[in-house]
């Protein structure tokens, strides 16, 4: 994880090592090697889902905690685009 300069953004640099590439990513698992997504950090995720729902965006999978750090979770928007949501915890 790095942070910006002016301490407002962070960028995450993330490498999976598995599955194999899948050619088609609106049906791809997350963790597809060379899928595109965007990741952006919110202060509250339920809200966060309940807002975007209204929207058109449809959860995948389940809410998931990492261990004591993050609740973070992926939807997919009307686009068929991948987006992660992630919670800091306390």
């Amino acid at each position: 994880m790095m942070r910006a300069p002016d301490g407002h953004g962070r960028l995450e640099l993330s490498r999976f090592l598995a599955p194999p590439v899948v050619a088609d990513h609106r049906s791809a698992p997350v963790n597809a090697l060379g899928y595109l997504r965007v990741m952006s950090a919110v202060d509250d995720i339920d809200e966060t889902l309940e807002r975007l729902r209204t929207r058109g965006a449809q959860l995948v999978g389940e809410v998931v905690r990492y261990e004591d750090a993050y609740r973070l979770c992926y939807i997919r928007g009307p686009e068929e685009l991948l987006v992660g949501l992630a919670q800091e915890l306390g």
